[in-house]
């Protein structure tokens, strides 16, 4: 068992590791709804707090896996098709139009988070999870870090003062000199990530402060500074977030259809995410009956999305499982108290806001080592497998490179027409297909699993590593 000081620092480190995509998500989706920086710091400290709740809830009833339950990337494909509709991007004034657009994602994010509820209580994701083999999860685990690869160097490289010390040192603490103690503790293997951000958060605030960057490019400024965020001086000093604070949800059928297929992204990623942190924690890999558990729980927790105005759905915090891999700590305790720095800070808003001025730069160097280590987490499962076997070289090889290969397309083609390869009259169906093929853990599962299911089943139950996962069955 942790000593009470190691447990909460271990705490404090997770709880910043999951400001990166509390504040980034708010940053990229408020302004195109309308919404001022008030608005925006409204925003992160509601996905905090609810983020909080969630991991609670996930920790002490779900899966009891020592998972943070943040905001996911998968809704932001259905939330711009809302913020796009036409009766609401006609409204003129901002702020009407910020409010109208927030109620319009809660009612979505309500209907849709039936789906997760229905298929976790009813045990019909675990009558599904029996058809996962450990290698139908090797492509889909693997893809739940390198899926997620454009979130790491891309973003290091536009602050490169500031990426690359902080991903270098970052490495050289954390492994070269994990051996340090400090009376008998690892202090560089369990707390690296906290001292790293401290000397590079220091160190760009010197940088921003010098006036290093007062006549360098917008997209600069934005990636490097430490004041950008206007988060500190639009936080108020208290404030807590409580459920309808945006007035009452809107309810539109092709809104609600196009974010039921987040939630089955966001499932999926999430079943790859709780195998990951299994592994990662020294547990058993999950039973199919608490792996549904989990995923029922994490569909109570898009419905708190829904309820509370967040602009975003659950999913599996990835970077906070990778990081339960770095510090070698796969405590739940540790995940609880991160979870109540995430309320306490949330209430205290600027508080919180002052710890999420840290510039994105510095958490996307963090997330190259953390996705790394999630993507080994996935080849790991190879080993379970028979590797000599023509079958599964072509499963595995086949759905890696088609769940990196078809994401990237869908990706590219939405970034220069704006908008998805699929643009029918029907906006449901285009959100549908859209936010499917644009995840990578979500292709290569389909991939995978349906080759894993039908090719030469017959003889090749030994080949799959099957009779690995048979005895954690019940």
């Amino acid at each position: 068992i942790l000593p009470g000081g190691e447990a909460i620092g271990l705490g404090f480190q997770h709880y910043i590791l999951s400001l990166g995509t509390a504040v980034m998500i708010p940053t990229m989706l408020v302004p195109l709804m309308g919404g001022n920086d008030h608005d925006k710091a409204k925003v992160v400290q509601t996905l905090l707090f609810v983020t909080g709740i969630k991991t609670l809830l996930q920790t002490l009833f779900g899966t009891r896996l020592p998972t943070v339950i943040g905001g996911s990337y998968a809704y932001v494909v259905p939330v711009l098709s809302i913020i796009h509709d036409r009766s609401l991007a006609q409204i003129a004034d901002g702020h009407t139009r910020f409010l109208q657009t927030m109620r319009a994602t809660q009612g979505a994010l309500i209907v849709s988070s039936s789906i997760q509820i229905i298929l976790g209580y009813s045990q019909l994701w675990a009558i599904c999870s029996r058809f996962f083999s450990p290698l139908g999860m090797v492509p889909v685990v693997s893809l739940v870090g390198l899926g997620l690869f454009e979130r790491g160097f891309p973003v290091v490289a536009s602050c490169v003062e500031i990426g690359l010390p902080m991903l270098i040192i970052f490495v050289v603490l954390s492994q070269y000199l994990k051996h340090v103690h400090v009376r008998h503790v690892p202090i560089l293997e369990r707390f690296s990530l906290l001292v790293c951000i401290a000397l590079l958060w220091v160190y760009a605030h010197i940088l921003t402060a010098s006036g290093a960057y007062h006549h360098t490019a917008l997209h600069t400024q934005i990636s490097c500074r430490t004041d950008r965020s206007n988060l500190i001086s639009s936080a108020l000093w208290i404030s807590i977030p409580y459920p309808l604070q945006w007035g009452a949800p809107t309810f539109n059928a092709d809104h609600a259809f196009g974010m039921m297929a987040a939630v089955m992204v966001s499932l999926i990623e999430s079943t790859g995410a709780f195998k990951a942190a299994a592994r990662l924690a020294s547990a058993t890999p999950p039973p199919a009956y608490v792996l549904s558990r989990g995923i029922g729980w994490q569909g109570i927790g898009t419905l708190l999305d829904g309820l509370f105005g967040t602009a975003t759905g659950s999913t599996v915090s990835v970077e906070n499982v990778g990081l339960l891999g770095s510090t070698r700590i796969g405590s739940r305790r540790v995940i609880q108290i991160s979870a109540g720095f995430m309320i306490f800070f949330s209430i205290l808003g600027k508080f919180g806001a002052l710890f999420a001025s840290i510039p994105f730069t510095i958490f996307a160097a963090i997330y190259c080592v953390m996705f790394g280590i999630i993507a080994a987490v996935g080849l790991s499962f190879l080993q379970f497998t028979n590797m000599n076997s023509m079958r599964n070289l072509f499963i595995v090889g086949f759905s890696l490179f088609l769940g990196l290969s078809i994401p990237e397309y869908f990706s590219r083609y939405m970034t220069g027409a704006q908008n998805g390869p699929a643009h029918t009259k029907a906006g449901w169906f285009n959100d549908y297909i859209n936010t499917i093929f644009a995840s990578p853990p979500t292709v290569a599962l389909i991939i995978a699993v349906v080759l894993d299911n039908t090719l030469d089943v017959r003889d090749a139950a030994k080949d799959r590593g099957m009779q690995w996962w048979e005895r954690f069955r019940t």
